[in-house]
């Protein structure tokens, strides 16, 4: 099956490398080179992927992101020079799946592009209401967690962090996003919470626990290769 993409990039040269990279995999591309034009061909195409610059004229990254995501779930990958965590947390925020920093390699970007896609398609997990991770079952409808037909006794906070985890397969996701995101913005404690429950997490989870992965000085991420 043929998937479709909306690629934007104000740099011309660069938007051209990157098309020619996803043809040569047999993708369809559609290409803007600003926000204002994105929206429009988003609104009369039917698309499977976003590829969205963060710095462009006349719209930005985030806005763009922000007016697709009141209408669809479309995955997204945001691209910016910037790596600083800030960014990252804000596209984030706004519901873009994937996040990749410049200087990057059009065909690195390709295979997360269907890495990303294979995920969306159901093809690793499900976001139903049963997710499946190798040995580890989470039944989402029941709030319970087994491991080899093993229940496994989370907390109400583990289990809401697993799923959070879960639900962002293959991110990176800065500490201070899971602290946000699973106790709220006005809980008083610091990252050290974090790190203490993925421990527990993990612990409890025995072997399985390893699909949650440590990304040094970046945060956590949920992968089934971490």
């Amino acid at each position: 099956m043929k998937r479709s993409i909306l690629l934007v990039e104000d740099d011309m040269l660069m938007r051209e490398f990157i098309t020619d990279y996803f043809i040569k995999e047999q993708w369809e591309v559609h290409e803007a080179e600003n926000g204002r034009l994105a929206l429009e061909i988003f609104e009369r195409t039917s698309v499977d992927l976003i590829v969205l610059d963060i710095m462009m004229p006349e719209m930005d990254g985030w806005s763009v992101c922000r007016r697709i995501r009141e209408k669809s779930d479309v995955p997204i990958i945001m691209i910016t020079a910037r790596a600083e965590d800030d960014d990252q947390v804000m596209g984030y925020e706004l519901g873009a799946d994937e996040y990749v920093t410049k200087p990057l390699s059009p065909r690195v970007l390709v295979a997360r592009a269907t890495a990303l896609m294979k995920r969306t398609e159901g093809t690793i997990g499900r976001e139903g209401d049963m997710l499946v991770y190798g040995d580890l079952l989470v039944n989402r409808m029941a709030h319970t967690v087994s491991v080899a037909d093993n229940t496994i006794n989370l907390s109400p906070k583990e289990y809401d962090l697993l799923l959070f985890l879960t639900r962002h397969y293959g991110k990176v996701l800065p500490r201070e996003y899971i602290l946000d995101s699973v106790w709220g913005y006005d809980y008083l404690g610091d990252l050290r919470t974090v790190d203490t429950h993925i421990k527990k997490l993990r612990a409890k989870l025995g072997d399985e626990g390893r699909y949650i992965g440590t990304v040094i000085r970046a945060g956590y991420k949920f992968d089934m290769e971490a």
